[in-house]
């Protein structure tokens, strides 16, 4: 009988085991089915050209080139500006063009924007159903990570505005509120409990709660956000810093905001490869077009209006986001109402489920223009638009719509993983119907495509530009090289409501050259002048730039700096020998090093982790 008994209880543990693997595959597999469903459009219909589509397909062949070119961490994208470059790579987020890139290899170039979406709904609804879990029952935390993958937002995202981006940086939001709010239970037998050991017992548990486990990964999180999308980055700080002092109020422990801090300190320095030339090198280009009428949060509050025919497109957008914010915010609060009355929210858990509730009326909040004070806290004007916020708002609207919902039968629980199904496709419909946009004959793929491998290059960003240039000022159709005797000419013809563009029978250069190497990051021209003068290059100026002519460099007052952002460099009569190169500057040199560092802080904290949660539940 003694014999057999740990058997029987081996077995049925066993059976268990199984089953709950079972019940993980089929979850795993219902989100998979629902992010099909939602980017299924994208794959039967094709592209849609939303507001950043053309961006993110250029900057992906950008970055195919760059390597191909043997520069594994591009800087500089040669087709803006009519292939005259910008610096794009230094200041948006790399991950996103990393990941467009690689997929560019994997398939064709018709279907990786398909491909991008299908997977950024897959690993939202997966990020939502880790979180959902830690409050929720297993059934609905799968029905959680189903609504996830098609809310109004997501889909406003990733079929009108197309911003990739946002849309991978969406999926790690409700990993930061995981992590962030976690607690690994600490059984409180294991810290002794008497009168003199009192103060000591309190700091034990900060420090136990701060390091339990969660710190690093929330490190990691926050760095890979920031790495992703910058208002992302900036939302996601304070969002952490949030549901830090939240969590802290309803422990009545500094632990959550020990722990915040901790993966503040860490993941922004993990980050600072990127972000350190980007904040730095800010001061080289104009990023504050990215602030211009139309891209203020003042142009974007709840349902707003104006009268200027230039934001006619802007207030159509709005208007859309505008329904999309109440549409969820009327849809949190029922679900939040339904399940708090019908007891589905656990009271001991209530430490996490509370933070994400007080994100609803937090969010709402910040579409109005009573909170404008709020806004002018550092960095989130860069947000740009206040619906922005609801991508920390996805999360608790699919986790308290799914726990409202009966499971307590086999039934209900059919009944209910239906209407989750009915609901991913009734929002996809919707998003298909209202959101879906056709591209032009020029914005076609192909078209695309096949502009880029021409070298004729595109508009460039404006935020991009150098300082003091102005993009609508470059010519389209410029040599390589171009001779002047003057280094202000104008190499293009055009009026005020037309691009220049350059043709040879104007006559504006002496004499054109083409180069020797044309690389993204590198340039060598070979010339032959009959008299001595500028060969204004086709390309935009940048600190970066190292030139040398004859291998010495031209004294910088002998650089002229053009109204076009062209850089002019001056030659004597005779052969020259110019050479351009990128090269590496002071600021991202210290970017790598700290990056470096912190990637050892946050392994040595990934170690201490581990170890003392084993020595905890060693103890138990």
């Amino acid at each position: 009988m003694n014999e057999e008994t740990p058997l029987k209880y081996q077995t049925a543990a066993s059976r268990f085991r199984s089953f709950a693997e079972l019940h993980n595959i089929a979850g795993c597999a219902l989100i998979l089915f629902a992010a099909v469903l939602a980017s299924g459009p994208r794959f039967l219909r094709g592209v849609s050209c939303g507001h950043d589509f053309n961006f993110h397909l250029l900057s992906w062949m950008e970055v195919q080139t760059s390597w191909s070119q043997g520069v594994l961490y591009p800087h500089w994208a040669q087709s803006p500006n009519w292939g005259a470059g910008e610096a794009r790579f230094l200041f948006y987020p790399p991950i996103s063009w990393i990941t467009g890139a690689i997929l560019g290899y994997a398939t064709n170039w018709q279907i990786v924007p398909a491909v991008f979406t299908f997977l950024c709904l897959t690993a939202t609804g997966f990020a939502t159903r880790a979180l959902a879990r830690e409050f929720l029952p297993d059934n609905a935390s799968t029905l959680a990570g189903m609504l996830a993958t098609a809310t109004p937002y997501t889909l406003f995202t990733g079929y009108e505005r197309t911003a990739f981006s946002e849309l991978a940086a969406a999926a790690l939001i409700p990993l930061l509120l995981l992590f962030a709010l976690r607690r690994n239970i600490t059984p409180a037998n294991l810290i002794p409990a008497n009168r003199e050991s009192g103060v000591t017992n309190r700091k034990s548990r900060v420090l136990d709660g701060s390091a339990d486990g969660s710190t690093a990964p929330l490190a990691l999180v926050l760095a890979v956000t920031w790495l992703t999308n910058a208002p992302a980055g900036v939302m996601a700080s304070y969002l952490l810093a949030f549901v830090a002092l939240a969590a802290a109020i309803l422990h009545r422990s500094w632990w959550p905001v020990l722990r915040a801090l901790f993966a503040v300190l860490i993941g922004l320095p993990l980050a600072a490869f990127y972000l350190i030339p980007a904040a730095y090198e800010q001061r080289w280009v104009a990023i504050q077009q990215v602030l211009d009428i139309g891209m203020r949060v003042r142009d974007s509050w709840l349902f707003a209006h104006h009268s200027s025919p230039d934001l006619l497109f802007h207030d159509q957008v709005l208007h859309s986001a505008s329904i999309i914010v109440v549409l969820t915010v009327v849809l949190a609060v029922i679900g939040f109402g339904i399940a708090y009355r019908r007891g589905k929210l656990p009271q001991n858990r209530r430490s996490i489920w509370i933070p994400l509730a007080l994100l609803i009326p937090v969010v709402f909040l910040l579409q109005f223009p009573i909170s404008s004070y709020l806004w002018n806290l550092p960095r989130l004007q860069f947000l740009q638009f206040p619906w922005r916020w609801l991508m920390a708002l996805d999360a608790p609207l699919a986790i308290f719509l799914a726990a409202m919902l009966p499971l307590s039968t086999r039934r209900a629980r059919a009944l209910s993983l239906l209407a989750v199904t009915a609901t991913v496709l009734l929002f996809t419909a919707g998003a298909t119907h209202f959101f879906f946009q056709p591209c032009d004959d020029e914005d076609q793929v192909q078209s695309q495509v096949d502009v880029f491998h021409a070298g004729t290059g595109v508009e460039g960003t404006d935020e991009y530009a150098a300082l003091g240039s102005d993009n609508s000022l470059v010519a389209a159709g410029l040599p390589q090289a171009c001779l002047v005797s003057d280094p202000t000419r104008d190499l293009g013809v055009g009026d005020k409501d037309t691009d220049p563009v350059w043709y040879p029978e104007q006559g504006s250069c002496d004499d054109v050259y083409t180069a020797s190497l044309w690389q993204n990051e590198h340039k060598q021209f070979q010339i032959n002048s009959d008299h001595e003068g500028f060969v204004v290059l086709r390309l935009r100026r940048y600190p970066a730039w190292q030139i040398t002519v004859n291998g010495k460099q031209p004294e910088l007052s002998s650089i002229h700096p053009r109204e076009d952002g062209l850089i002019a460099v001056p030659v004597t009569a005779g052969p020259s020998s110019i050479d351009v190169q990128w090269s590496t500057t002071p600021d991202v040199r210290l970017g790598r090093w700290v990056s470096l560092c912190a990637l050892l802080l946050l392994i040595a904290l990934w170690i201490t982790e581990r170890r003392t949660r084993a020595v905890r539940l060693s103890l138990l």
